[in-house]
């Protein structure tokens, strides 16, 4: 973990500015209750009945929990390599978003987090060469429907209009969204409930900024979604490529707070305030 955190702290200090003692802080409430599920294609039955029986033993036989630890305790995270596309060879195509900390990520030319860790299980477990297709977010699930890759490994929380393009495995992991201020920041320290950090929300300025991993729950929670019962907020939202950048933008001032998954949040505060 120390060394996975170094590395992302490093990566990340040539955007953030100098400072003592922490910089940001997570507002430990969560706002939403989300499930993250696998993607798979749906003319792949066969990889969608080993995925679930994949997730089965990983969640009873201890794996899962070794995982978390890697990336959030002692344990020392693995690099996972891909290989090249060659359709002569027996492959499995994964389509990801390698900008999700801890879940996915690179550093250098390697694929880490608990997401691509499970994909070498899967695809050991299979006997095919692993194939890493890292894209867009919002390209994952299309890239799997298009038949351009077998199963979406991504931190992606099941949602209706995913299944027009995948077929969703068992859930592997719960999850919320949760809210990212700089650490001097007291606005929101009151606050017991998510009903008390909505009403602070819902009283801001229509000019407040709103940093989210763009095509993720955060931004459909920001801006209000139908499907998902979110009313959303009169601000400003504002999409990045992932929540790193976003956490960033509002060190350099560019924006007011950060709404992202409740893991990346910690991961990626953990390693901002690492740079002290």
């Amino acid at each position: 973990m120390i060394t996975i955190l170094a590395a992302v702290a490093a990566a990340l200090a040539g955007c953030s500015p100098a400072a003592s003692g922490p910089k940001v802080k997570v507002i430990d409430i969560p706002l939403t209750q989300e499930e993250y599920a696998f993607g798979v294609n749906k003319n792949k039955p066969e990889i969608l009945e080993e995925v679930n029986k994949l997730i089965a033993d990983i969640m009873s036989d201890g794996t899962y929990d070794e995982l978390i630890e890697k990336y959030f305790g002692d344990g020392e995270p693995e690099a996972v390599e891909s290989a090249e596309l060659d359709p002569s060879k027996d492959q499995l195509v994964v389509a990801t978003n390698a900008a999700f900390e801890p879940f996915e990520f690179m550093l250098g030319d390697k694929y880490y987090g608990i997401d691509m860790e499970i994909a070498k299980l899967l695809a050991d477990r299979l006997g095919k060469e692993l194939v890493i297709s890292n894209m867009d977010f919002d390209a994952v699930c299309l890239s799997v429907g298009q038949g351009k890759a077998d199963i979406a490994m991504a931190g992606l929380t099941i949602r209706e209009d995913r299944k027009e393009y995948v077929t969703f495995s068992d859930k592997y992991h719960n999850a919320s969204q949760k809210l990212i201020v700089k650490a001097s920041d007291t606005t929101f320290d009151n606050c017991k409930t998510a009903e008390d950090v909505e009403a602070i929300l819902s009283g801001l300025s229509s000019d407040t900024r709103i940093g989210v991993q763009g095509g993720t729950t955060g931004q459909f929670y920001v801006e209000g979604d139908e499907d998902w019962g979110f009313s959303g907020f009169d601000v400003e939202c504002v999409p990045y490529k992932s929540g790193s950048l976003a956490v960033q933008d509002m060190l350099n001032g560019n924006i007011d707070y950060v709404i992202i998954d409740e893991a990346p949040a910690e991961f990626i505060s953990n390693a901002i305030n690492e740079l002290n």
